[in-house]
């Protein structure tokens, strides 16, 4: 029995990538699905060399499965896909009601930061309500 302590040597940087990996998410990104804040679900490609690996963040396990099952399917998140399309009437039935109360003919410019603040959130939410609405009718690829 030896009583010697074993010292580790420094980890060395690999020859693919130049610095040292993260371990853990940026905390200020949004989801990669419905753009709420991301809680630590993340997703790369792990058939690209480390460099060149997109990582992507999410809010929740289901977020994080309904990207990888289109990313297993070749689809891309930028493009509006089938379930992003059917949310939009959506937020047009949102968006009506506070239009008419703001005037339809007021140029945008002309708004008050109140009035954008609260159009951005009716239009944000009723979309990631809609898509989880959507979310909840499709089978969970797990």
């Amino acid at each position: 029995m030896s009583h010697v302590a074993q010292i580790l040597s420094a980890p060395k940087a690999a020859s693919d990538r130049p610095s040292v990996d993260r371990l853990w998410h940026p905390r200020p990104l949004l989801c990669a699905v419905c753009t709420s804040r991301t809680r630590g679900f993340g997703w790369f490609d792990p058939n690209r060399p480390r460099a060149h690996r997109n990582r992507r963040w999410f809010c929740s396990m289901g977020c994080q499965a309904a990207f990888t099952l289109k990313a297993r399917k070749g689809l891309s998140m930028v493009d509006f896909t089938k379930e992003e399309t059917q949310a939009l009437p959506a937020v047009m039935r949102a968006l009506g009601p506070e239009m008419e109360r703001i005037g339809w003919d007021r140029p945008l410019a002309q708004l008050t930061q109140n009035d954008m603040h609260r159009l951005i959130v009716i239009t944000v939410e009723a979309f990631r309500v809609k898509m989880a609405e959507i979310a909840l009718e499709d089978e969970i690829p797990f």
